[in-house]
């Protein structure tokens, strides 16, 4: 999951951004409004965060202007003003929700979860491949019924995997999707993390080449027998 943050407090934004990628999300940062309005028009993300009072374009406005243009993801919006009818103009702008600062960041978390499960399409809880066997809901992996200790970046990254199934995944395609625009990395730290997860599958006796590599092209899930 994509998380656009649109917040000019610095501290603020640095601690959110580490909150949200500790919980495995993908987080861009940006400060102000006409550079949140730029960044949603480049990138498909899953859930906005907004603060109200920004530089350039504020929040009421930048949600309006986003639902004006057809954009349909989650908005939440964050703000230090907590008159009921800063929260109208905010519901009335088109946002989801609305969470006045300060607030209590396991509270929002579960406002964030609430809204990305709104706003997906049913389906199944648990991700399966054969054997393989991975929960979102409660990061637990295993194959045969044999747990599957990860870091987070393997985590996300068999999670992609498997929501692809034999789609080929360029390295350049798993870049966009599981690392922030502003700091990706090298395309060989794909492949290392896929050499590391290649081989922790080998250690529950998953098939070596349960992730094959397409050459030229990418990687993708071997097709099952």
């Amino acid at each position: 999951m994509r998380i656009l943050l649109v917040e000019d407090d610095v501290r603020l934004a640095e601690a959110l951004a580490e909150a949200l990628t500790d919980q495995l999300y993908v987080v861009d940062v940006v400060k102000d409004g006409e550079a949140g309005w730029s960044q949603a028009k480049a990138i498909a993300y899953d859930l906005i965060l907004l603060d109200v009072t920004l530089p350039k374009l504020d929040g009421f406005s930048l949600c309006q202007r986003l639902r004006t243009h057809g954009y349909h993801l989650p908005i939440l919006m964050l703000t230090a003003r907590d008159t009921s009818s800063d929260k109208v103009n905010g519901l009335d702008a088109g946002a989801d929700d609305y969470v006045v600062k300060p607030f209590d960041l396991q509270e929002l978390l579960a406002r964030i979860r609430a809204l990305l499960r709104r706003g997906s399409s049913p389906s199944a809880p648990t991700l399966v491949w054969g054997g393989l066997h991975l929960n979102p809901s409660t990061y637990e992996v295993s194959y045969q019924n044999q747990p599957l200790q990860l870091t987070p970046k393997e985590f996300s990254l068999l999670e992609l995997f498997l929501r692809n199934g034999r789609r080929v995944l360029s390295r350049s395609a798993i870049i966009d999707s599981l690392w922030s625009s502003e700091n990706p990395p090298e395309e060989d730290t794909v492949k290392a993390h896929i050499k590391s997860l290649r081989q922790k599958l080998r250690t529950v006796a998953a098939p070596e080449d349960v992730i094959e590599t397409v050459h030229g092209l990418g990687y993708r899930l071997k097709q099952l027998s």
